[in-house]
């Protein structure tokens, strides 16, 4: 059985067949700036040559795709970094030009089934993923299926509240998980701290030069992160915790203990589940993409 998944970025978009257990071939080819339906066309010419290149026939394809989607009707609500995608109905479009099915999930929803199946949470019932980077975002799987929720907004952890009127959010509320933890938080708070831009990298180096300024921010943001994942241990209760993202592995060392003590104090008196790195890096997404498809075919 051979599966096609393809992770569409907004700026790239990667391909891949799955056969065999394995990932066969990638293909990676940029974005279309004009958005809609070149993008649909970009996708499927990235899934052909992937095809080609594997040798093989795919089944199905699994689609990660960024914004929210109506998983009933095949339909991506938007995307805000791709033109000409609101209420766009991705999945039909894509099976047209590929002339098999499509099945659409949240590309961190995507990530997290891959990590739970093939990385850090290989072998557990149950994963909560995690990804601190530009922005916060997560999944949940259970045995083999992403739980999505009534509505498909499950696990859009980075808009949990952590802080009831702090820093107004890309979502528009206040506090969230993402307003006060992320890389995009940091950078904001270190360009006030320091009175000039500063990037996420330029801070994390100030932070391991022990930079007082950069230390107390990076703390910060690190302890936020432990809160928020200990609160989402109360609510799902998972095997294992996996956290991923670029800012863990920018922040290092002193940024995951960091992260880890808090987590441990905002779950005394709790069963602490493991809390693990995730393992699978950038191919996170377009392994996730393909596994989508496998396990909606039956085939895992």
């Amino acid at each position: 059985m051979s599966v096609v998944g393809i992770d569409l970025g907004g700026t790239k978009i990667a391909a891949g067949i799955w056969s065999g257990g394995a990932l066969r071939s990638r293909v990676q080819i940029p974005t279309p700036e004009e958005g809609g339906e070149a993008v649909v066309l970009a996708m499927a010419q990235a899934a052909r040559q992937a095809a080609q290149e594997a040798g093989v026939s795919p089944r199905a394809a699994g689609l990660g795709t960024p914004g929210p989607l109506d998983f009933r009707r095949g339909v991506l609500k938007f995307a805000p970094n791709i033109a000409g995608m609101t209420n766009f109905p991705l999945r039909d479009r894509l099976a047209e030009a590929l002339g098999y099915p499509v099945y659409l999930e949240n590309d961190a929803n995507a990530a997290a089934l891959a990590e739970h199946l093939l990385g850090a949470g290989r072998g557990s019932e149950s994963s909560l993923f995690v990804t601190i980077s530009t922005g916060v975002g997560g999944g949940f799987v259970m045995g083999q299926r992403v739980w999505r929720g009534a509505n498909g907004q499950a696990a859009e952890v980075g808009h949990m509240t952590l802080q009831p009127g702090g820093p107004v959010c890309g979502c528009g509320l206040e506090g969230c998980f993402e307003a006060v933890a992320a890389g995009r938080a940091m950078e904001r708070d270190a360009s006030y701290a320091y009175h000039a831009e500063v990037s996420t990298p330029e801070l994390f180096a100030r932070f391991r030069a022990g930079e007082p300024k950069a230390r107390r921010i990076v703390v910060q943001a690190a302890r936020y992160a432990g809160m928020g994942l200990a609160s989402l241990v109360k609510a799902f209760d998972p095997s294992v915790v996996i956290l991923g993202g670029g800012v863990a592995l920018h922040g290092g060392e002193e940024y995951v203990r960091e992260l880890r003590e808090a987590y441990r104090v905002y779950l005394e008196g709790w069963v602490a589940p493991e809390l693990r790195l995730a393992q699978l890096g950038t191919e996170a997404g377009l392994l996730g993409a393909a596994l989508t498809a496998a396990v909606e075919l039956g085939e895992l």
